[in-house]
Parts: structure tokens; C-alpha cells; sequence
């Protein structure tokens, strides 16, 4: 934990800026969000099965950023 007013050094490193960092084995950022949709679908059915309604609206609205975020991801590739 960094002290107020004072900004952490970052180390440097041979990835371009802004560059995200991936272990090794791990899929990239798609595949994350690709993941994380397809499992916040799975919670949201089951806020709703057990009437959960705010749950429900939260995890929908969840599925719709990172659904929104791999379109916008796969129509930058196309262009």
C-alpha cells in the first residue's frame, strides 16, 4: 500500500504502453471477457429463479458491459 501523495514506481518492461499484462498459460483479455459473460449469464438465471431482483438487474447489466466489450473489440479487429 502506497502512502497518500505518493505514486508507485512502475517497473519497466519490453511490452508496449498500455499493454496489458498476461501470464503465461492464460488467455487474453477476449477470452476473460468471453468468460466472464458466459458465467454472469449462468448467476443471472439463477438470481431470477430465486427472485433475486436486484441481483438479477446487476448481473444483467454486467452481461451487457462485457458483451458491448467484446463487440466493440471484434469490430476494431475487422477494420
Amino acid at each position: 500500500m502506497t502512502k497518500p501523495g505518493k505514486k508507485r514506481a512502475r517497473a519497466a518492461s519490453g511490452a508496449p504502453a498500455g499493454a496489458r499484462h498476461e501470464e503465461p498459460g492464460e488467455g487474453g483479455v477476449d477470452e476473460a471477457v468471453a468468460f466472464i459473460a458466459e458465467q454472469v449469464g449462468a448467476l443471472r438465471k439463477l438470481a431470477e429463479r430465486h427472485k433475486l431482483d436486484v441481483l438479477h438487474y446487476l448481473l444483467g447489466m454486467t452481461k451487457l458491459e462485457a458483451d458491448e466489450h467484446l463487440r466493440l473489440r471484434s469490430k476494431r479487429k475487422l477494420s
